[in-house]
């Protein structure tokens, strides 16, 4: 239906200079990102950088490496995205926030903000699908509108809707009439390529497994 990339909020000026991801790797830079344990946007974080490694050549153990180090520069790591933000934003904690696209899109349309940000080159695509459950359409009889609105999604005027508060359009000419609205990504990976989300889950964020590792203090 839609889909959107990780984006890289910073201070005015970009005094720590953050461009990439490797850039989170810095000495002294102060990195903001939920709790990929309880929230579902920090595991999209997590695996943006996880990704940013195993996408671009590296393996698991540089992968590893790489994102046990940023998340050592990471000084908190709240419930969820809301208090993230609350913490680089109200706070004035850390150099760098890690939110969707579209959530620091939308906030400059609706609150006038003017933070900068970045979004870096190599990343991964946060899809948002839509699915029409059969049992419930079917138990409630709403089953033809329910198909006539999510076929509606992907046109070109649901598209060019989406794309206005922040979402990166699905439709490929929807995507190129407002390519210039967002910035480019040469790289562009899906959670396909780490097995899905079940594996994901086992592997990354299940009792015991990756990041429980990573972030053992």
């Amino acid at each position: 239906m839609t889909k959107s990339v990780i984006a890289i909020v910073t201070r005015p000026g970009n005094p720590k200079k953050i461009k990439t991801w490797q850039d989170l790797d810095n000495s002294g830079v102060k990195v903001i990102t939920a709790n990929p344990k309880t929230s579902g946007g920090a595991r999209w974080n997590f695996l943006g950088l996880w990704g940013s490694v195993s996408e671009t050549g590296g393996n698991d153990a540089k992968a590893r490496a790489f994102v046990s180090n940023v998340y050592k520069n990471a000084p908190v790591l709240p419930k969820d995205a809301r208090e993230a933000s609350d913490i680089f934003f109200k706070k004035g904690q850390g150099d760098g926030l890690l939110n969707y696209e579209n959530e620091v899109l939308l906030e400059q349309q609706q609150l006038g903000s003017k933070s900068p940000y970045v979004v870096p080159s190599v990343n991964i695509s946060i899809d948002n699908p839509i699915a029409v459950v059969d049992k419930n359409v079917d138990k409630r009889g709403t089953r033809a509108v329910s198909e006539a609105f999510a076929k509606f999604l992907f046109t070109p005027d649901a598209q060019r809707d989406f794309a206005a508060v922040g979402f990166r359009p699905v439709n490929a000419t929807v995507a190129k009439q407002v390519g210039s609205k967002f910035p480019k990504v040469s790289k562009l990976y899906t959670v396909s390529e780490f097995g899905g989300w079940d594996s994901i889950q086992k592997k990354f964020f299940d009792d015991g497994g990756v990041f429980d590792k990573i972030y053992a203090r």
